[in-house]
């Protein structure tokens, strides 16, 4: 596979029926598919990415993840309104060095499933693909409100790839956004 094959195919032409085939069809709005080159092999980035555990530290909207056994999280996301939603997720699918699929289990509040995608491009490290479908619980009123929130999955899996670059290739996440400790330290004015 080539770095144009995984840039030009639509969200929508994903090969894993985990992502396309839930038990409701999807409309493409729902699927969403983002790429990255990161400066490392495709084991390391691999390796990261399967201790669940780890993603918090690299997506923005995960409060947390715990990691029941090799195949089964619980996911704590922040949503829009202050609120937390959570769901259990299981691997479905399994390469290692090479690629994760999982699905959110029957009953979820949150019904999600997904694949990342680990590609060796020779002299410049790894394309990591991330296709991602999701129903939103609460319908359009709830669409609206990701967005203005700017939480609807394209956005965030775009940001939160970017952020796995940067903390892979540099071991942190850059932020605009200043820290409690980071304020405290700054002189006050007399």
């Amino acid at each position: 596979m080539t770095v144009s094959d995984l840039t030009n195919a639509p969200a929508t032409a994903a090969r894993d029926g985990d992502v396309r085939d839930q038990e409701k069809p999807r409309d493409e709005s729902s699927v969403t598919s983002a790429y990255v080159t990161i400066a490392r092999p495709p084991q390391e980035l691999y390796d990261f990415w399967r201790d669940f555990s780890n993603l918090a530290q690299v997506m923005e909207n995960i409060e947390r993840i715990e990691v029941q056994d090799r195949n089964r999280s619980t996911w704590v996301v922040k949503a829009p309104g202050g609120r937390s939603v959570q769901w259990e997720s299981v691997v479905t699918e399994e390469e290692p060095g090479r690629l994760i699929a999982w699905q959110s289990v029957e009953g979820s509040e949150i019904r999600n499933s997904g694949r990342v995608e680990f590609h060796d491009v020779p002299g410049r490290g790894s394309v990591v693909r991330a296709v991602i479908a999701y129903d939103p619980p609460g319908g359009v009123i709830a669409q609206l409100a990701a967005k203005l929130f700017q939480r609807e999955p394209a956005l965030q899996a775009r940001r939160d790839l970017r952020r796995f670059k940067q903390f892979m290739e540099t071991g942190e996440v850059s932020t605009s956004a200043r820290t409690r400790a980071e304020a405290t330290d700054l002189p006050t004015a007399a």
